[in-house]
């Protein structure tokens, strides 16, 4: 008697394991897959909508190092992922789809549900490839894992033609064994002769920084940059997508800058800081419009020295000397070069540096102090992340919708240590993923508490997703900043035309009655005095729990668009 044959589908599964997948994020479909990947133990977290399900594997991506695995039906299920996995490409981010396909022999006769994935997918994926014959599922799972965590990593999509997952799998000549989930997969950093003349050049400053983004965050970068920051004397500004990568209460910590420069933010008294440096090292940032507020924050003349693992990438906004290669292995080559070089002069001048950036903070922290002790009206959000930070701990995950609330966590929050994540969706700022990155954030690192913090409007992409908390015990707190109308978009309109569209306002939603009628607990604030002991007992409690706070509609973060016309 001999063993049955795998299916392709078995072997589909059976590769995803050999890569350490523990969980999928779908919704029954490739039912052939996902029967078989269960069968092994991998655990399916069924979303209620692709959309949503896509942003759970970016979120789970980003926490644990690893890959993540979404699936998806044919057509419209599979347009669906576009918008998650066009965010997983803008911010290197790897998430592997696998989506069925009508049976083979009905390709190109109107078959139901049937579309052109590879048209489809081709400007939101690294590599998208349709696996044809059963004797190369193994070879293309890790086809589809390689584009996914080599380079700049980033989507994938691996298309199953329904009638091939059921056919019996043709042994490989040649089997296969590794595990390549991890990211970045080639950890390469450039020569040593390249790192020496960056290590020149930054001794040789008169006022060298570093300028971080969210490549700053993979695997092994934040506690190089930390060393760094310490043997160089070295200032380190983040961008928003770098949020988290330094400790934010070490001395030389100026925190997130971009746009967030108005009245009562902190860039407002760092950015003179930055704008004074005459060498900038930037590591893992693509010099995009939010983080360097419209290409203004970086004065002409000053020279930059760029860490990317994407060649094209370094130079593209700003010529630079180029230092191509993973964050994490360079930063480490580039501080022991340093360590060889004459820092005489960056120490010296670190106690000063030290006291400009601690008065920077301390000016900060007096002209938010009015918004935080408000007690009258509707509450501000500043003061909800004023309660909040007394409740972190370094290893709390704190995610964001785009928009408004993106911009509280990333102004208002300061990290705790080195590699803190604070997940938001900027490479492309799409509503309604604060949530579902919640919810993957925590199904990759279960014992870390973990918080979202939604508007009303980016919520309301995503309220079905409390069943999915409940029915699979995902036990996220989620934070509703309900001020009734599109923030960012009301502002946005007044600044620029003096007055809004209708679609700016909403009619009154209960989000706490929403939230328990799906049987999480839900909670609706009013009252500042009432926050903290809120938000503890929801972190406490670790179980699926909403907080409504009735916020100010007349408050919006203090960013540089505003300067002039609403901040006065």
């Amino acid at each position: 008697m001999t063993d049955k044959v795998p299916t392709v589908a078995e072997t589909i599964a059976r590769a995803l394991q050999r890569h350490g997948i523990a969980h999928i994020f779908g919704q029954s479909l490739p039912s052939a897959v996902i029967l078989a990947a269960e069968a092994i133990g991998i655990r399916q977290i069924a979303y209620r909508q692709e959309n949503m399900g896509g942003a759970m594997a970016d979120g789970s991506a980003r926490v644990s190092g690893q890959v993540a695995i979404v699936t998806a039906q044919n057509g419209p299920a599979a347009a669906l992922l576009v918008a998650p996995l066009a965010e997983a490409l803008k911010a290197s981010i790897p998430v592997i789809a696998l989506v069925q396909e009508v049976e083979r022999h009905q390709v190109d006769k109107n078959a139901f549900q049937e579309l052109d994935h590879v048209a489809l997918f081709s400007s939101c994926s690294k590599w998208t490839r349709r696996i044809i014959t059963a004797d190369r599922a193994d070879e293309y799972v890790d086809a589809a894992f390689v584009a996914a965590t080599s380079g700049r990593p980033g989507p994938a999509v691996l298309l199953l033609p329904a009638d091939l997952l059921r056919e019996e799998a043709v042994a490989p000549s040649h089997a296969r064994a590794d595990n390549l989930s991890a990211w970045p997969l080639d950890k390469t950093r450039p020569s040593d002769a390249r790192i020496a003349e960056a290590a020149a050049l930054i001794a040789a400053a008169r006022f060298p920084v570093v300028m971080a983004g969210g490549g700053a965050l993979s695997s092994g970068a934040p506690a190089t940059i930390a060393r760094l920051q310490d043997v160089a004397s070295l200032p380190v500004f983040t961008t928003n997508m770098g949020k988290g990568a330094v400790d934010e209460f070490h001395p030389l910590s100026c925190g997130v800058l971009g746009a967030l420069v108005g009245p009562t933010a902190l860039g407002r008294f760092t950015k003179d800081i930055l704008g004074d440096a005459d060498l900038i090292l930037q590591i893992g940032t693509r010099n995009n419009q939010n983080g360097t507020d419209s290409w203004r924050l970086i004065r002409p003349g000053t020279r930059i020295v760029q860490i990317d693992l994407d060649p094209q990438e370094i130079g593209r906004n700003y010529e630079a000397l180029r230092l191509v290669g993973d964050a994490g292995e360079t930063v480490a080559a580039l501080t022991a070069a340093l360590e060889t070089c004459d820092l005489t002069a960056r120490r010296a001048a670190r106690a000063g540096l030290e006291r400009r950036i601690a008065d920077a903070w301390s000016s900060f922290e007096e002209v938010r102090a009015p918004l935080l002790s408000q007690t009258q009206g509707p509450i501000r959000p500043e003061r909800v992340m004023a309660e909040l930070q007394t409740l972190l701990t370094p290893d709390t995950i704190v995610t964001a919708d785009a928009s408004y609330s993106s911009m509280w966590i990333v102004g208002q929050l300061r990290a705790l240590k080195p590699g803190m994540r604070f997940l938001t969706p900027r490479g492309l700022a799409g509503l309604g993923w604060g949530l579902p990155l919640a919810m993957g954030a925590k199904v990759a690192r279960p014992s870390s508490p973990v918080i979202a913090l939604v508007g009303d409007g980016g919520f309301a992409h995503s309220w079905a997703e409390l069943e999915t908390m409940i029915r699979l015990q995902i036990p996220v707190v989620v934070i509703v900043l309900n001020n009734g109308i599109l923030g960012f978009q009301k502002d946005a309109e007044t600044v620029k035309f003096s007055a809004y569209t209708t679609a700016c306002h909403f009619a009154p939603v209960d989000h706490a009655a929403i939230a328990r009628a799906c049987g999480c607990d839900g909670v609706q604030i009013s009252d500042p005095s009432e926050l903290r002991s809120a938000l503890s007992a929801a972190i406490t409690a670790n179980r699926p729990t909403l907080i409504e706070v009735v916020t100010d509609p007349g408050a919006h973060p203090p960013i540089s668009l505003f300067a002039g016309t609403l901040d006065r």
